[in-house]
């Protein structure tokens, strides 16, 4: 695994790094690029979202799902992201029946794998209602079975999954993605 550091805009260059949870424990994302110091850097919270994530990743890998990418502030310099966001690719006839939703239930001793908007809850400062996962370990990990993310690039158009984190919604350039492997 190579040395990366972040753009001079704060991004993951373009491309697609691939992690083991070790390696991400020991990474960039936890520790902190080297050069420049980035002042007020939470390596600690950092940790914990990594340690969240682990969680939920360890239910999918339970049930056969292995394409797991991770994004969303957590993979740029921001001292203090808000979360980690991502998606896992499955099988949409596993989705549409309800298996996936089901079996990831079945590992989670608080039942947060849900995608409904009617689930989406309040959150102090926080325009956006957040979904169960999001409230018990500050995770979104969405499905992607080919679908549109909600996410629309700078033309209007929806992006699906892929597309819609390998983008910055600011400033719409290409940044890259965290690939999570066993």
């Amino acid at each position: 695994m190579s040395q990366i550091n972040f753009t001079k805009d704060g991004l993951l260059p373009k491309g697609e790094y691939e992690y083991t949870i070790e390696q991400l424990r020991e990474s960039i994302f936890v520790d902190g690029p080297g050069r420049p110091v980035i002042q007020g850097w939470d390596k600690k919270w950092r940790l914990h979202l990594v340690n969240q994530s682990e969680i939920l990743i360890k239910q999918l890998w339970d049930i056969g799902i292995t394409e797991i990418f991770i994004d969303g502030s957590f993979a740029e310099a921001k001292p203090h992201p808000n979360d980690i966001d991502g998606y896992f690719e499955c099988d949409i006839s596993k989705f549409a029946s309800g298996h996936i939703h089901r079996e990831l239930n079945k590992r989670d001793p608080y039942k947060i794998w849900t995608w409904n908007s009617a689930d989406r809850k309040s959150y102090r400062g926080y325009v956006k209602k957040q979904l169960p996962m999001w409230h018990k370990y500050r995770v979104e990990l969405y499905p992607h079975y080919g679908q549109n993310s909600g996410i629309k690039d700078k033309h209007g158009n929806p992006l699906i999954f892929p597309a819609a984190f390998r983008r910055d919604r600011t400033t719409n350039k290409e940044k890259g993605i965290i690939k999570i492997i066993k």
